[in-house]
């Protein structure tokens, strides 16, 4: 990581540091002082709970500095008006000073996966730095860019939101030269109001990037290739359907762990294979070959990196537990992503067990949603144990799409549902475990893997 200087960081920032602290240095920052290692800048940040009462156990734990807005004289610090302004500056100014290039990436459904094949295809040409699991906030992308190691010559940083104005600030301080945007879907739908509103969020990726900087767009997306015109000469179109799209992919087959389709890309035409199955997953692919291709990267090393790609944690992970094929995805829901889910389990063979937690954020929308999981859950599975305050809609909507009471279940708790999936499961099944992050299904499955 780069060693930046309090004096270096508060020109960035517009912050005050004590004469006799100016030549301090740090590298990286944190937010969480149980998390913090010795060297990083601590970032008193307020909210539920205010930062500053952590300044001394942060500074116990090596913090090098703290960036805060008010502290004892006796502690290197930068002191400042608003920490989490500060914090976006600072990675600002380290992201300009080692130039690396950028590429950021959003959508509603994909992004984190997007990103890690992007990652792992521009690896196969540049020493390659990206954001980690849920470092995609104006918290988290800041402290990722601030952890880079100065040799990074390109960074790939996921941009997530949930309100109008967040990618614009984001992107500001990420400055891409290239973007990404996956798809424009419902979750968030609750804050942004619409489809519209959530397209008009995402397309605040441009505010930072130049005016002829591509962007590499969906074009199996309605609302994302009704962009073009807009676009003209910047977008550039990826896709399984469109077939005006400059990316193309063609006779896709799918298998249990694996998924398999023909690329057709700006000149170069090569077989794409990847261990995760579901047409969202190609479409994943199909970004990241974009954007390798736009980077120069042969197609013969995007094949080779997408085909030995592997799943962030809880993100379609396959598991072996007391003889079941468990499909983990638990890391988040909305309803695009529970249809995909739901699609690869369809694809198993043998009984078919869907644990479904509810999907959050989805505002008036949200009844409307659990039913219409039910009724599709009904069609690709053999019981469904629902949990959470809309577990009752997705029953509902199973029983109406055919699924008979008996199984379909709403649960009340996650220690209720791990208990009746464990007398309910057996050897041989496959079971899908999937919701939003706030409902922790993975608790479900530790529950579940437990010896009694």
């Amino acid at each position: 990581m780069s060693a930046i200087t309090l004096q270096q960081a508060a020109q960035w920032c517009g912050g005050r540091v004590a004469e006799q602290y100016r030549e301090v240095t740090f590298c990286g920052a944190n937010n969480d002082s149980r998390k913090l290692t010795r060297g990083q800048l601590f970032v008193a940040l307020t909210g539920v709970r205010d930062g500053h009462d952590f300044i001394p156990q942060a500074m116990e734990r090596g913090a090098a500095a703290v960036l805060c807005t008010h502290c004892e004289d006796n502690i290197p610090a930068i002191v400042v008006e608003d920490t989490r302004i500060a914090l976006g500056d600072i990675a600002r100014g380290l992201r300009l000073k080692l130039g690396f290039r950028v590429v950021g990436i959003t959508g509603s459904v994909g992004k984190s996966t997007t990103k890690e094949m992007v990652a792992a295809v521009l690896a196969k040409k540049y020493r390659v730095g990206k954001t980690p699991v849920n470092h995609n906030n104006d918290i988290g992308l800041p402290m990722a860019i601030l952890g880079m190691e100065e040799d990074v010559e390109v960074a790939v940083l996921e941009m997530g939101m949930n309100h109008f104005r967040e990618i614009g600030y984001l992107t500001n301080i990420a400055q891409p030269q290239l973007a990404v945007i996956t798809n424009i879907g419902t979750m968030h739908i609750e804050h942004l109001g619409s489809q519209e509103g959530i397209l008009q969020a995402k397309m605040e990726i441009l505010e930072g990037m130049a005016p002829d900087s591509p962007i590499v767009l969906n074009g199996d997306d309605s609302r994302l290739w009704g962009q073009r015109e807009l676009l003209a000469g910047r977008a550039v179109y990826f896709g399984l359907e469109r077939r005006e799209a400059q990316v193309l992919g063609s006779n896709y087959t799918q298998a249990p762990g694996r998924c398999a389709m023909e690329v057709s890309a700006m000149g170069q035409s090569f077989p794409v294979k990847v261990p995760l199955e579901g047409r969202h997953i190609a479409s994943d692919a199909l970004a990241a070959v974009t954007v390798g291709c736009l980077m120069d990267v042969p197609g013969e090393d995007i094949a080779h990196a997408l085909e030995h790609f592997r799943s962030m944690e809880g993100r379609q992970e396959i598991l072996k537990i007391r003889g079941c094929t468990i499909i983990k995805d638990c890391y988040n829901a909305g309803p695009e992503s529970m249809d995909a889910a739901l699609g690869v389990l369809g694809g198993y063979s043998g009984r078919r067990i869907a644990v479904l937690g509810d999907m959050l954020e989805l505002g008036t929308s949200t009844l409307a949603q659990h039913y219409r999981v039910g009724r599709i859950a009904a069609t690709k599975s053999d019981l469904i144990l629902a949990l959470g305050n809309n577990a009752g809609r997705v029953v509902s909507g199973a029983i109406t799409g055919g699924m008979r009471p008996d199984r379909a279940i709403a649960c009340n708790t996650i220690p209720e549902l791990a208990e009746l999936l464990r007398t309910r499961a057996k050897a041989g099944d496959t079971i899908l475990i999937k919701g939003s992050r706030g409902m922790r299904m993975e608790r479900v499955l530790e529950l579940f893997s437990q010896e009694k």
